[in-house]
């Protein structure tokens, strides 16, 4: 190894006395040819620096010092600066912005000037050659990227359909007419292309002019080199020369005009340059500096310009959106579509602007497009803001009069976005049903698997489509990502259907589970999401549910996941423990579980228990059944998330105390006057009996079809504040005996006020438990009597507990909510003892 002395020595001593001097240790030290590759020098001794006084100048003048500072540092790199600390001076400061990306184990030799001319301090040539060894290894990953695209290509002669580019796909609506070519960077666009030896001309015309260059030489060259052929853009990303070119456009960008800045931009992104690359920070600073000199167009062609890049620019985007935000009136429709795209793209938007701009969709909406609507619905569901139901039926009705026409790419952007809003439009969703299914074998996995969520958010069963979808998942598995099964499970799993293929359907996906494992570490919830929608139909794939309740897993799911996982888990141990008496794997320990059912209580005492419907039925029960303590509104299975009300009875239908909760105070209040009216046994005989078959109450809807007496949104659902007593008719009974208040009080109620029966011990044999649902429009797919599977599996499971369910259809309950009091208690008596009959 060589002895290195280093010594620092201010510059009035270096140049009057002294200088150092490097001696080698094993071999000859005397500088390489010209024309020798330099590579071949790495392997060179580095020499023993020593200081020398002037009279040994002569003798050391063919010497030249090689240095490798890189191999002495042991220092990490630096984490990249944030854009927002590059804004104002960067011309002196921009050499850094380059040596603390570069890695520590590269190599730097100080090698006589490549560029033929001799240095100035502006451009040393440590900085051309510190750049130009970061494009050394940009070439590398340039490579790496054209044996990704080969491999792309490769794919794309093998499926057309599931390849997918996310920087061309989401741009289609730009290429359907000429008002968005001020607005956007398109790719495929290319002026006379630029021969190979002009190319080289202009390289070397850099490295003779120097300093000298002129901004518009400098941003003419850029031009001129992008319009080389595509297979000569790497060759010129590696040479010398052109990183010398970059070097002085950095040194130089405040210089240029706006439209000299953005030529040069375009160029770099038609170049291909590495998004990573440290000079595109200058230009991002650059453009931030500029924003409020720039017009409309300009600000949405460089937004559109670092989007094709491939690179985030948030400070840039901000500053953008602030501008539009005090502007946005004088957007036109191209520039609105424009700017909703890049709104999408970088994922983020302040809330009032994009109320602003939902006014300007509305206003646009007839004169757009398909592929407009598309873009334009895509890029708020991107930014996480939604339409309202308003725009969003002007939308649905726009669609659906013109479905053949929506490519495949808009009509899914349209299902995303009434999915995020939760807006039933019916005569879409029915369109849908007609024109997707033909559609289905033609739209991508990842496409498909969006349509049929946004059903499935949406409560829409469709059996031809969801036929559809179960057809070709199978086959296209493979290329289906740990969300994508996740939500292909969910997606049947919550509409409750088993399509007709089903046993394929379901192992082909529970295959690929297996297949995602790795996944699952970054994506907890997809496993988790997976799970539950197999548990939903019935299908416990032991392995993989021991895997999510194992130690490791739930300690992931809980403290590394953003999302709130232990519902999840508590909703899966607690099927698994009902359901799989053979399961012997790993389960949830028990405070989890606990500290999971105080929350889930806390939520439903809270939201659900106070329900005017579920506070109607509890109140109504107590009273037939003689006091609170016969009634329990609680979380019988807590896993299933919902309550329900809990009565018992013993063998002869008489009603048990059990809720030991109730305090004496609260059971003394329950205190009801005689109503007067003497009860004799022909009067409750003819109360009691009832038609063979039959029931007490039957209402008018009663007659139709169940189908027609289940959910319609606009028909058939009941807003009990607008609901007046029209609904049903005063019942009688068939002896004309009419059915009173002050009648059901009397048979009801006595004198002497109730007081709390002493809990008599019996057989758990002997008592018949009954759990009463009162349901609502969520628990059911839209339109139709088919509950929905959280629901189904709940059912399942309080049978399986020993339950027998009694539920209250919100068809039927609703109505009654504002009827008499009389009828709300024959219909709940004629509900509890006929379901013990």
């Amino acid at each position: 190894m060589a002895a290195v002395i280093c010594r620092k020595l201010p510059r009035r001593v270096c140049n009057g006395r002294m200088f150092s001097k490097t001696t080698g240790c094993t071999k000859g030290t005397k500088p390489a040819r010209k024309d020798e590759d330099v590579n071949n020098k790495r392997d060179e001794r580095v020499g023993r620096t020593v200081l020398c006084m002037p009279t040994e100048v002569s003798a050391l003048l063919d010497y030249q010092v090689y240095s490798n500072p890189a191999a002495y540092s042991s220092t990490k790199r630096r984490a990249r600066p944030s854009v927002s600390n590059e804004t104002d001076d960067y011309g002196d400061d921009a050499p850094s912005l380059l040596l603390e990306h570069v890695p520590p184990n590269l190599g730097i030799k100080q090698v006589r000037n490549t560029y033929m001319v001799t240095c100035s301090r502006r451009l040393s040539s440590t900085r051309n050659t510190l750049l130009d060894l970061v494009y050394n290894k940009s070439n590398g990953e340039q490579r790496s990227g054209a044996r990704w695209s080969a491999a792309s290509k490769q794919k794309l002669e093998l499926d057309t359909v599931e390849v997918y580019d996310t920087k061309e796909d989401p741009r289609g609506f730009q290429k359907l007419g000429d008002a968005y070519r001020a607005l956007c960077f398109y790719g495929s666009k290319q002026s006379e292309p630029l021969s190979v030896e002009e190319g080289h001309k202009i390289l070397r015309n850099v490295s003779f002019l120097k300093s000298s260059l002129t901004p518009e030489k400098l941003s003419d060259y850029f031009c001129q080199l992008s319009r080389l052929p595509a297979d000569q853009h790497a060759v010129v990303k590696a040479d010398s020369h052109f990183a010398m070119l970059c070097r002085y456009s950095v040194d130089n960008c405040r210089a240029f005009t706006l439209p000299q800045l953005i030529g040069i931009f375009t160029a770099v992104v038609r170049l291909r340059i590495l998004s990573s690359h440290v000079f595109l920070n200058v230009y991002e600073a650059e453009f931030c500096r500029r924003v409020w000199d720039m017009e409309f167009d300009q600000l949405l062609l460089v937004a559109d310009l670092w989007r094709y890049l491939g690179r985030s620019v948030p400070q840039y985007m901000e500053i953008v959106l602030s501008y539009v935000g005090l502007r946005w009136k004088d957007l036109t429709l191209p520039q609105l579509v424009q700017l909703l795209y890049v709104i999408g793209e970088s994922r983020r938007a302040p809330p009032e602007l994009m109320q602003k701009l939902e006014m300007l969709v509305s206003a646009h909406l007839d004169q757009m497009n398909m592929e407009e609507v598309g873009a334009a619905c895509l890029g708020f569901f991107k930014s996480k803001n939604g339409f309202s139901e308003h725009l969003m039926k002007r939308i649905g009705d726009k669609v659906a009069a013109r479905m053949e026409d929506v490519s495949n790419y808009s009509l899914v952007n349209v299902m995303k976005m009434f999915r995020y809003t939760h807006v039933d439009h019916l005569p879409f969703l029915k369109r849908l049903g007609e024109v997707a299914p033909e559609r289905i074998p033609n739209i991508g996995t990842q496409g498909v698997m969006h349509i049929v969520l946004a059903c499935a958010s949406l409560r829409y069963r469709d059996e031809r489509l969801l036929d559809a979808v179960s057809a070709k998942v199978p086959s296209k598995v493979q290329y289906c990502r740990s969300k994508d099964v996740a939500k292909y499970l969910w997606s049947f799993s919550a509409l409750n259907y088993e399509p007709a293929n089903g046993e394929e359907f379901f192992s082909s996906l529970t295959e690929q589970l297996h297949r995602k494992m790795h996944e699952f570490q970054r994506f907890p919830e997809h496993l988790l999401t997976a799970l539950l929608a197999l548990v939903f139909m019935e299908r416990f794939p032991h392995d993989l549910i021991d895997v999510a309740l194992s130690p490791q897993f739930v300690k992931l799911a809980t403290e590394s996941s953003p999302f709130e996982l232990k519902k999840d888990l508590f909703t899966l141990d607690g099927t698994v423990a009902i359901e799989c008496p053979d399961y012997e794997g790993h389960r949830l320990p028990l405070q989890l579980c606990q500290e999971v059912t105080e929350m889930l209580w806390n939520f439903a005492r809270q939201d659900i228990c106070v329900k005017p419907e579920m506070v109607e039925a509890a109140t109504l029960l107590q009273i037939m059944l003689g006091g609170p303590q016969f009634v329990k509104n609680h979380l019988i299975l807590p896993h299933t998330r919902s309550a329900d009300l809990e009565v018992h009875f013993d063998r002869t239908g008489k009603p048990l105390p059990f809720n030991t909760e109730v305090s004496n105070e609260k059971v003394q209040k329950l205190e009801f006057k005689f109503g007067g009216v003497q009860v004799t046994d022909e009067l409750i005989l003819q109360i009691a009996k009832c038609k063979t078959g039959g029931s007490i109450l039957k209402s008018e809807s009663d007659s139709l079809p169940v189908g027609e007496r289940v959910e319609n949104v606009h028909q058939t659902e009941v807003d009990i504040k607008d609901r007046g007593h029209t609904g049903l008719n005063l019942k009688v009974f068939r002896n004309e005996v009419a059915l009173t208040d002050s009648l059901l009080n009397s048979l009801t109620n006595s004198k002497i006020p109730v007081k709390k029966t002493v809990n008599q011990p019996m057989q758990l044999s002997e008592i018949r438990k009954l759990a009463i649902q009162v349901s609502n429009r969520n628990h059911y797919c839209y339109s139709s009597p088919i509950l929905l599977g959280l629901h189904s599996m709940k059912r399942r499971q309080l049978v399986q507990a020993g339950y027998v369910v009694v539920e209250l259809p919100y068809w039927e309950w609703f109505p009654l909510l504002k009827r008499t009091r009389s009828e709300k208690l024959s219909y709940l008596h004629q509900k509890l003892y006929s379901s013990l009959d």
